[in-house]
């Protein structure tokens, strides 16, 4: 079964330059397409640098609930944490 027709915006914290990643947020914006989604990464890594990782990558990723729900399952708690 397929998910939902939009994508989300994973931020990812790496120890070593982006070999060692880690889900830390989920952005909760959508957008319709992988473009759409690829435009707003960069500003919303600039907008989510609050996470203690020396590297920080923004990934756009295809949503379903599912996705969603494990993304933030991985996610630290300090990180959670609003």
């Amino acid at each position: 079964m397929m998910g939902a027709g939009y994508f989300v915006i994973a931020i990812l914290g790496c120890a070593d330059g982006g070999t060692s990643c880690t889900a830390v947020a989920t952005l909760p914006a959508h957008y319709a397409t992988a473009d759409e989604c690829s435009a707003a990464a960069a500003p919303a890594l600039e907008a989510n640098n609050n996470f203690d990782f020396p590297t920080l990558l923004a990934r756009c990723r295809p949503a379903s609930r599912a996705s969603a729900d494990a993304v933030r399952e991985r996610a630290p708690a300090r990180a959670r944490k609003g």
